[in-house]
């Protein structure tokens, strides 16, 4: 299972295997409990701040490899006893890397907060940039409601069966590509499914694909 709760089948695993997850299922479930656990503990400890897993930005880590990642971060953040007023950084998200040194801060406001970083050095540059956190969220929340509204207002236009795009598109992206599509007459999309990707393609189940910066 991997971190964001979704089952992980290899290959052979669907062949010979597949049956066997489910009679792990009640482990995943109570490692998942620990695991939220372990999330609460490091908001609590962190003012705060809502510890997340977003799988289209992050490596994909299984459910187990999670864990120790929070586990270890948990130890680390105790040991150190870091001081944050509690609630002071409610509202704001973090994920955590293993593959970097430096903390940063997303566009779409959430802090990118690597595993070996220094608690005193973690401390300040979540202070430091927490208005800025805040206000790159509202931004993100900003375009999120024109993103829906633009893909609502598409897919009335065309009559599209669906309109939907891929998790690496961002909302920006998506919100360009529709612009641009509604200023086009497309009567030959009418109840077609529409996806928006990085390439032109036809899926297997008959979705249509187009690049996000689709060329007329």
């Amino acid at each position: 299972m991997s971190a964001a709760g979704h089952i992980m089948l290899g290959t052979m695993d669907v062949h010979h295997h597949w049956t066997k997850i489910f009679e792990r299922l009640p482990n995943y479930y109570k490692l998942q409990k620990r695991l939220l656990f372990l999330e609460d503990r490091i908001s609590q400890l962190l003012g705060g701040i809502q510890v997340i897993y977003i799988e289209e930005l992050q490596p994909l880590l299984t459910l187990e490899e999670y864990y120790e990642t929070l586990d270890s971060f948990c130890n680390k953040l105790l040991d150190s006893r870091l001081r944050f007023h509690p609630h002071s950084l409610r509202g704001l998200q973090m994920i955590l890397e293993s593959d970097r040194y430096t903390p940063s801060l997303h566009e779409f406001g959430h802090f990118t907060i690597p595993t070996v970083c220094d608690p005193a050095t973690l401390q300040w540059f979540i202070v430091a940039k927490a208005q800025e956190a805040r206000e790159n969220l509202k931004r993100k929340e900003e375009m999120m409601i024109t993103e829906k509204e633009l893909i609502g207002t598409s897919t009335e236009k065309f009559s599209l069966d669906r309109l939907y795009k891929e998790p690496s598109v961002s909302s920006a992206q998506m919100i360009d590509c529709c612009k641009r599509l509604l200023e086009e007459s497309l009567p030959y999309l009418q109840g077609m499914h529409l996806c928006i990707s990085h390439f032109y393609s036809v899926l297997q189940d008959g979705d249509l694909c187009i690049p996000w910066n689709w060329k007329s």
